[in-house]
């Protein structure tokens, strides 16, 4: 989340050097609504991922998980399934990818150690993972509002789409992938 904050003075600097050389005017800039409809989408999500933290949401929401599927006394493979899905389906939650791992990555590694997931396997999985939850959202990466924007998907179709393609994901990357790891002796 802050990688992209350290972008903002280079952008602005070089739309500076743009107006004042006369590249561009002022108004050409505010006729790229799409580019200001970024702008907004980015600045509104990644502040209501910093008051969610702010007012302890994150660690609430880490807590309760925690004595969830602790206090369910399953073996750590169904632990760790239920972990999985939680932290992917999380993501719906958050701004970007970055908020959302920086939030809830090293929890949840404590929470699937702690359950007796072998924990370079658990690495790999939520690692894995945390690329593939860009597609669920509309802003679940940085250039998902930019394609969103452009109005090439509707919002609708996009949430369903990275559903159905989520699950598709998890079947393939677990389950599949599961069988492999097995069989390769990672867990």
């Amino acid at each position: 989340m802050l990688e992209a904050w350290k972008q903002i003075p280079a952008a602005i600097l070089g739309l500076a050097v743009l107006l004042v050389t006369g590249v561009v005017t002022w108004k050409e800039c505010l006729a790229e609504g799409v580019a200001w409809d970024t702008l907004t989408w980015f600045a509104t999500l990644i502040a209501m991922v910093g008051y969610l933290n702010k007012y302890g949401l994150i660690s609430w929401f880490n807590q309760t998980v925690v004595k969830f599927v602790g206090g369910l006394g399953l073996s750590w493979q169904l632990s760790f399934g239920i972990l999985v899905l939680l932290y992917f389906y999380s993501h719906y939650f958050f701004a970007s990818e970055a908020a959302h791992i920086g939030a809830m990555f090293t929890a949840f590694l404590s929470v699937a150690t702690a359950l007796g997931t072998p924990p370079y396997f658990e690495a790999i999985v939520l690692s894995f993972l945390s690329n593939l939850i860009g597609g669920l959202t509309h802003y679940g990466i940085g250039s998902a509002p930019v394609f969103f924007g452009a109005n090439y998907v509707p919002f609708t179709k996009w949430w369903g789409y990275g559903f159905v393609i989520s699950i598709m994901n998890i079947i393939i990357w677990l389950g599949l992938g599961g069988v492999w790891w097995k069989f390769i002796g990672l867990w």
